[in-house]
């Protein structure tokens, strides 16, 4: 196949559209559906970084995507008790290391993730099918599924679920073009490798970044390659726990990841977890009630006449208290940023959220205020020498 004709482009309005590969086939296979304009941007993007992930760390690797950004990206390291009841999949077993990479990838923000298009970095099986089935998405891209597998995904979205295989051997060509307004951009494609060595310069007073911070670390650095500009990414056991895209401000950046790292963080207090949802809720419900009963908005959901609509008793206020004291006990938290931290404030708001681990470009003109905010805290930094932009 060397072009594929799509339905319109990023809007109903603009038509024609379609993709094709200037230098031969594509390397790519549509099994079901009719994969969008859109949806191929978030395909080929979260292949790219689900394939990085595993070449670093060994791991199958999952990512969620939504609007050309991820939502989450993790590898597949087991689930604790914990982590499979805020990730709805305590009823499922014990779940296979893909599916739990993308339990983990669509668990850390489930809002963002909710319509998202999925990238794995192995062959699907069936155990990862069975977790996508019963989750709001509009499609995948991986390098193969099993039998089963591919079975299960066909029947979702009234046999409209788009399911794309992807030559694992395929190779683009170094130099990428891009046109805007009649205009051809041309640079060469992005092809850093990110490993440990990227972590050797570090420049604060603590020198030691244990080696599953260094994964953590690149797990961070690898998901922002992917990840709309100005971008943060707080990562921990294995997974983005908050991600922040596309900000103008850098302390928005941090700001915005770290808040969804925070709300991660405080769905595993027992009032969360304990939350009395009536059995008639939904999964998609839930979240939203959640996100709504942990903000600063909670009236929302516990006012008189409106509780009784999703709890089957009143639940108490989650107050601003109790969850500063909760999100107290956060740490082990790795960052990484695309672009160098400008000023301190960064690291202050990265320290609220249990961030002990940062890795970030380096080159500002006020370096040594970021490294004594660091050092305030007893953080590890490292400057990579590397900006990771992408548009």
């Amino acid at each position: 196949m060397k072009e594929f004709e799509l339905k319109y482009g990023c809007n109903p309005n603009q038509k024609p559209s379609k993709i094709y590969n200037k230098d031969g086939e594509l390397p790519i296979e549509v099994l079901n559906g009719k994969p969008g304009y859109i949806n191929f941007l978030d395909a080929l993007n979260g292949w790219q970084l689900v394939k990085e992930l595993k070449k670093a760390t060994g791991l199958p690797a999952a990512t969620s995507f939504k609007h050309v950004s991820p939502a989450g990206a993790a590898v597949g390291l087991l689930l604790n008790e914990v982590e499979r009841k805020i990730y709805w999949v305590e009823d499922m077993g014990e779940l296979s290391p893909l599916a739990s990479a993308y339990a983990r990838a669509r668990g850390a923000d489930r809002m963002s993730s909710f319509g998202d298009f999925i990238a794995l970095s192995d062959v699907c099986d069936v155990d990862t099918a069975k977790l996508i089935k019963r989750e709001v998405s509009d499609g995948i891209i991986a390098p193969g599924y099993e039998p089963e597998a591919l079975e299960i995904l066909k029947a979702k979205k009234k046999g409209n679920y788009a399911v794309i295989q992807m030559d694992p051997n395929y190779m683009p060509n170094p130099i990428e073009t891009k046109e805007v307004y009649g205009i051809t951009f041309e640079q060469g494609r992005n092809e850093l490798v990110i490993d440990d060595s990227l972590f050797a310069n570090v420049v604060t007073e603590n020198k030691e970044i244990p080696e599953q911070a260094k994964r953590d670390l690149a797990i961070a650095m690898i998901t922002l390659k992917y990840t709309q500009s100005n971008s943060v990414c707080y990562v921990k056991g294995g997974q983005a726990i908050g991600i922040g895209a596309g900000q103008q401000s850098r302390i928005h950046c941090t700001r915005l990841a770290g808040n969804k790292a925070d709300n991660w963080f405080l769905r595993q207090n027992p009032k969360v977890l304990n939350l009395p949802f009536q059995e008639k809720i939904g999964r998609a419900d839930r979240d939203n009630t959640i996100d709504v009963y942990m903000s600063e908005d909670y009236m929302d959901v516990l006012a008189d006449g409106v509780w009784e609509k999703f709890f089957t008793e009143k639940p108490e206020v989650f107050t601003r208290e109790e969850k500063r004291a909760w999100l107290n006990q956060m740490t082990e938290v790795a960052l990484g940023s695309d672009a160098f931290f400008p000023f301190g404030d960064n690291v202050e708001r990265a320290h609220r959220s249990g961030v002990c681990y940062i890795a970030q470009p380096g080159g500002s003109i006020r370096d040594d205020n970021v490294i004594e905010t660091c050092n305030k805290y007893h953080m590890a930094m490292c400057f990579t020498g590397i900006r990771l932009f992408h548009h």
